[in-house]
């Protein structure tokens, strides 16, 4: 668990890490190519590891060549099934199923099933790979997709609260090697999904309007290894802005994207933080006293899901009354009753919750239920009088690299103390 003693503005540099789900999906695709792939500045994070473990049991050998990059490369090509130990651990871990079925022409792969983030299905990765010419069924909890030779098509990914990221990630591992030609209609268009697609032309792919919700992918027989550097991890960064924001802190990011962070610096903006670009980052200077705004959450460039638990805490603290809006997975609000129980004041409505702020929170005992709720816990136990325990920190290791360990070079107490109910079983939150 994590012991935060509150009250310290948060002051000095950070630099965030590579971005951990722009790394899964490209080290699922190694399993397109027989050479060796090595990706530089990935996040040393539990999932991580987990792929790691997922691509060692698909026959794909890894090794750590420094610090942050690791190499990648295929030993054994023969097998095909992504085991439920796994899966269940990460939902990224669908991300094989588009490779495998493309190169190996079978994949079974465990459903991942729900979270506690609310219901996440796989029906359009299921479709997009039927549309390109596989047999794709559900047999005993797994599935499975069969097809001798993918063959390119128009595929629709539209899903009724927009794009599927991971989804889009499967059509294009797959696409890539179908014969002829494949248009991606509403894809997904997160910075990403964009690293995945520049990654697989470095490979010989041929993917074109990259960055738009129209991909064009002309297939080819197949793909050699390639070198990359993940991209800045844009939930890391959002998540160190809104901290120097609750905190009243001032605190340069390094390695912030303006780009890939357009409605986190607005929002941050109208809750009265001054954010400056500077350097290679953005500098966040907070408020005295945060300004109430109306949230709400989408597909990227809207702001991202990922950062809804994060700017909920931040929002505790404002002076008057906001609403959060999930658009994307509307029972995403876990965090609510221990905010609450820090002395916030949340009520949830449909998808929504409404936020009224209060002068100030009051450290307690809290646990976290998921990767970004684990997030919400500890900037609000950033600023509460006294001292927060966050139990099952084990979440927040899934996705931050260090994160104890940035807080306290920009003066946070902030320590790490190891007990029982630090060792819970992981969830399948693959935000």
């Amino acid at each position: 668990m994590f012991e935060i003693e509150g009250g310290s503005p948060l002051r000095g540099e950070v630099t965030v890490s590579g971005a951990k789900n722009a790394a899964l999906p490209i080290m699922a695709a190694s399993l397109l190519t027989r050479e060796p792939v090595t990706l530089h500045r990935v996040p040393r994070v539990r999932d991580v590891d987990t792929m790691i473990r997922m691509l060692r049991v698909l026959g794909v050998r890894s090794e750590w060549v420094g610090p942050n990059s690791l190499t990648l490369r295929i030993q054994d090509d023969e097998p095909t099934t992504a085991p439920y130990e796994l899966v269940r651990t990460m939902r990224a871990s669908i991300c094989v199923l588009g490779p495998l079925v493309a190169r190996r022409h079978r994949a079974r792969v465990a459903h991942p099933g729900g979270c506690v983030i609310g219901v996440r299905p796989i029906d359009l990765h299921m479709k997009a790979l039927r549309d390109l010419g596989a047999t794709v069924y559900v047999e005993h909890g797994d599935v499975i997709a069969e097809s001798v030779q993918l063959v390119g098509n128009q595929v629709y990914l539209s899903g009724p609260r927009g794009s599927t990221v991971l989804g889009t990630a499967n059509c294009l591992c797959a696409a890539v090697l179908a014969e002829g030609e494949t248009i991606i209609e509403d894809a997904a268009c997160e910075p990403e999904i964009c690293q995945l697609a520049e990654f697989l032309n470095l490979m010989g792919a041929r993917i074109s309007a990259i960055g738009s919700k129209r991909l064009h992918i002309e297939g080819v027989e197949e793909l050699h290894g390639a070198e990359i550097e993940i991209i800045p991890d844009r939930i890391e960064a959002g998540t160190f802005m809104a901290a120097a924001t609750v905190s009243r802190g001032n605190v340069l990011v390094r390695g912030a994207r303006r780009e890939h962070l357009g409605a986190v610096i607005e929002i941050l903006r109208q809750i009265g933080a001054q954010v400056i670009p500077e350097n290679d980052g953005l500098r966040v200077i907070g408020p005295d006293r945060c300004h109430p705004v109306d949230v709400v959450t989408g597909p990227f460039p809207a702001l991202p899901t990922d950062l809804q638990a994060q700017l909920t805490a931040v929002l505790c603290l404002a002076d008057g009354i906001s609403v959060v809006t999930e658009r994307v997975y509307p029972d995403r609000f876990m965090h609510v009753a221990e905010l609450n129980r820090m002395g916030a004041r949340i009520r949830k409505e449909a998808e929504s919750a409404i936020v009224e702020g209060v002068e100030r929170l009051s450290g307690a005992p809290v646990t976290a239920s998921d990767l970004r709720a684990s997030a919400a816990l500890v900037l609000a136990g950033l600023v509460a009088q006294g001292s927060t325990r966050v139990h099952r920190v084990y979440h927040i290791d899934r996705g931050y690299e260090r994160i104890e360990e940035k807080l306290e070079s920009l003066g946070a107490r902030i320590r790490r103390v190891h007990d029982d109910t630090s060792l819970g079983a992981p969830d399948s939150d693959a935000s």
